[in-house]
């Protein structure tokens, strides 16, 4: 069985320049949560990133991964977060076209027991609260996807899609569960622009940063090994190119907040962050 009327990813699949992902260097990691200290959260607030390499166990990795693939099949057939490409639209795909088929998966992780673990981890959620130096609350839940041919993120801040005041502390955290790396569409991020305020946005191939803004010279590849993860601050820019090989590439994106966390309208982040509605160009 699969789910009745899955929703259709918008996001637009074309070209972009060659050296949009150009990188020289690959993120510092450290091994484990426990090896995070002062030093390492210092590198988080200068930087805009932390990896760890090692954080999540190859059995979690793995119910994980079984359990993405189950949503998808429909195993849960009240599961209404499964998200298409719009090539798919129309089409009534089954097994192994329609894994191929899915974008993301949204508001999944209380749909599946095995979620849990990753999502509630003691060791990240203590990370998270010495950052935020609050508790931090999950809002938003997305599995990714990015089978061979699966199209580019554009570059873009977090925070450009949410609606809380500058100045939040909102930390993703990217959980790989198959390898990623520069030939299947692992993260891009360009450091330490977390601290140089909201960059103007534009409706393109997604809601993203101008192309041309984009400071190249300073990418930073993440490359992760199942069970690595990635925490970046929400305004770091960030993207990932499209997947040219053969291999499929899926992530868990988790979406941190502190608990006293205000918020604002949308009329009022687009005012930040909205490039037409300042008059900018792309």
């Amino acid at each position: 069985m699969t789910n009745a009327q899955p929703i259709i990813d918008d996001g637009v699949h074309t070209d972009y320049a060659p050296d949009l992902y150009r990188y020289d260097t690959e993120a510092q990691q450290v091994a484990r949560f426990a090896d995070i200290g002062p030093e390492q959260l210092a590198f988080f607030n200068q930087q805009g990133y932390l990896v760890i390499a090692e954080a999540f166990s190859p059995a979690q990795v793995a119910a994980a991964a079984d359990a993405v693939y189950d949503l998808i099949d429909g195993k849960q057939p009240e599961f209404r977060g499964v998200q298409l490409e719009t090539s798919a639209q129309g089409q009534k795909l089954t097994g192994a076209a329609r894994r191929k088929a899915v974008r993301k998966l949204m508001k999944f992780v209380d749909w599946d027991e095995r979620f849990q673990p990753l999502a509630t981890d003691p060791d990240l959620l203590d990370v998270l609260a010495r950052l935020m130096d609050d508790a931090p609350v999950l809002f938003q839940e997305m599995a990714l996807l990015k089978p061979p041919g699966g199209r580019e993120k554009p570059w873009h801040q977090d925070c450009a899609y949410f609606n809380y005041p500058l100045g939040t502390t909102i930390i993703g955290v990217w959980i790989a569960l198959d390898h990623a790396d520069a030939n299947n569409g692992c993260l891009h991020i360009l450091p330490g622009t977390h601290r140089e305020g909201p960059i103007n946005h534009f409706k393109r191939r997604d809601w993203q940063i101008c192309d041309t803004d984009i400071q190249t010279e300073r990418d930073v590849v993440v490359p992760l090994a199942p069970g690595g993860c990635l925490l970046w601050h929400g305004m770091t820019h960030h993207g990932s190119p499209t997947n040219p090989s053969q291999k499929m590439r899926r992530a868990l994106q988790l979406h941190y907040r502190p608990a006293n966390a205000g918020q604002i309208d949308t009329d009022e982040r687009m005012q930040h962050f909205g490039g037409e509605v300042r008059g900018a160009e792309c």
